[in-house]
């Protein structure tokens, strides 16, 4: 699990395809910190750590990403230099700073739509429709695997405000229109939109 607080932007340094996509990626985490088969949120995906490098080195690590991960995500658009967010799985104890995030994908969103708002930036994302309903304003979305808060809901678009921290502290900072972006919705949207189904039935 994690909370959607990124701790880090790495860089992909290597992709190589071997039967499964395998990546590395270059990271600020202490390398003998980084435990094998230990999961690290990548833009959003937990992914499982498979190898990293020594300590005193520039630290790395690698992952091991399926091809049904590389459909639902927007890790096919990876290519050596992509910088990409990063999250350690949730310890006990560990502050829960944003909300509870899964790591596993629903979809990919696009950013339609960006301008300055005072020293923040709005940004619009059209969502997959057999998402869409899950998404609520105020409610809580992760993209990339940042947890932001929902402004407003209009069909399948819907908006957040990112202030100057979030845009230096992640990904977001470089993000333009087009941009194809991982999409967690909240888990308890999901169990209220299936309750109330059950409910109807």
């Amino acid at each position: 699990m994690f909370t959607g607080i990124i701790t880090d932007i790495g860089t992909v340094r290597a992709l190589t395809m071997k039967g499964d996509l395998t990546a590395r990626i270059d990271c600020a985490y202490a390398a003998d910190s980084i435990d094998i088969g230990a999961s690290i949120a990548c833009n959003g995906v937990c992914l499982t750590v498979t190898d990293r490098g020594p300590a005193g080195e520039g630290a790395w690590f690698a992952v091991s990403i399926s091809a049904e991960t590389v459909s639902k995500t927007n890790i096919g658009g990876w290519a050596e230099g992509t910088r990409i967010n990063l999250e350690r799985a949730l310890r006990v104890g560990d502050e829960l700073g944003g909300h509870i995030v899964s790591g596993h994908v629903d979809g990919v969103a696009e950013l339609v739509a960006m301008a300055g708002e005072g020293d923040s930036t709005r940004m619009s994302f059209e969502a997959p429709e057999a998402l869409a309903r899950f998404i609520a304003p105020k409610g809580s979305v992760a993209l990339n695997g940042i947890s932001l808060t929902v402004n407003e809901v209009e069909g399948l678009r819907f908006g957040i405000n990112v202030i100057p921290h979030t845009s230096e502290a992640t990904t977001l900072g470089l993000a333009q229109v087009g941009d194809r972006i991982n999409l967690e919705i909240d888990t308890m949207a999901r169990y209220v939109a299936r309750l109330r189904e059950c409910d109807a039935a």
